[in-house]
């Protein structure tokens, strides 16, 4: 089923998840279990995600060196095949521009539409950390509209089989003049064909609401899910901003730094903290919440039988 199925058909607000693939060496039943907890609150989707591949150069013989891919995580598609074969959920993979070309992409929607999966999730996907600017595959796309305009032309534009989310940020992203350019490139995504955004994380509700008011006044019109994140430990309070260009709200910051020395409080108070931002949400009218679970599953679990 579509999400754009799912949300249009209203009723109450759901929760959906987002996994990271694991590292290689993980069974498909270790997999399994690590998501059968999550499946009690009946999440009508998992978002599956993907990451750029990464490069070594190796020293050969003689004396030149060879670019060669490191994968170190198992594949998306894969992931997302085991979780079909166990679970009355749909998935969503992510595909993303970085990495890829067009020729790349257009098989890997072969694949998906075979395996028959309708929902995706598409993102331009990060720099290198060579690069000072993203840097698209030759032969491939720059931006996430492109992405979005490429799969609405998938069969020669006659092929309606995707429902496409696409990503935004509360906060604007980090590489945008301002949030007014930053919508406008949202809307402009929006106009290529998205049918639902789901956000980056955020700690403040405040931050959510003025961007979705000002998504709405752009004439952005598709449903607008809030994504999540519980903080875990007080080392997360430098490492996601710095990674997600996101603020930690100073209440929460100074609560956290105050138990430091003290990881079971800190992970109290990221979870009540995140707790409490989806009972909010929900209060104020949100079809859903969107939770990064990025490898943790207890703190996400909790808030769920609290909020669900």
């Amino acid at each position: 089923m579509k999400i754009s199925d799912i949300l249009s058909a209203g009723g109450k607000p759901f929760p959906s998840i987002e996994i990271v693939p694991p590292l290689k060496g993980i069974t498909k039943s270790q997999l399994l279990d690590s998501i059968r907890p999550f499946m009690e609150f009946r999440p009508p989707y998992i978002n599956v995600t993907r990451h750029r591949d990464e490069y070594e150069f190796i020293c050969e013989a003689d004396g030149s060196f060879s670019r060669h891919t490191v994968r170190r995580r198992i594949s998306e598609t894969a992931v997302c095949a085991a979780i079909q074969s166990e679970f009355d959920t749909e998935v969503v993979p992510h595909i993303i521009c970085a990495g890829a070309d067009a020729d790349n992409i257009e098989t890997q929607l072969h694949d998906l539409k075979f395996m028959g999966i309708s929902n995706l999730m598409l993102l331009r996907g990060d720099s290198l950390t060579t690069e000072k600017s993203f840097t698209p595959e030759a032969g491939g796309y720059s931006h996430a509209s492109d992405l979005v305009k490429a799969v609405r032309n998938f069969g020669n534009g006659n092929d309606t089989s995707f429902c496409i989310g696409v990503g935004a940020y509360p906060e604007k992203h980090f590489e945008a003049a301002n949030i007014e350019s930053d919508i406008e490139w949202l809307k402009f995504k929006v106009d290529c064909g998205a049918d639902f955004i789901i956000t980056q994380m955020f700690f403040d509700n405040a931050v959510f609401y003025r961007f979705r008011d000002r998504c709405r006044e752009a004439g952005i019109s598709v449903p607008i899910i809030p994504g999540l994140k519980p903080l875990s430990s007080a080392r997360q309070l430098d490492l996601l901003p710095s990674s997600f260009s996101i603020d930690i709200p100073q209440e929460l910051e100074k609560e956290m730094r105050a138990h430091t020395a003290d990881k079971d409080a800190c992970y109290i108070i990221g979870s009540r903290w995140c707790a409490a931002q989806c009972r909010d949400l929900l209060a104020n009218g949100v079809p859903a919440v969107h939770f990064y679970t990025m490898g943790r599953q207890d703190n996400v679990i909790g808030i769920l039988k609290d909020c669900f």
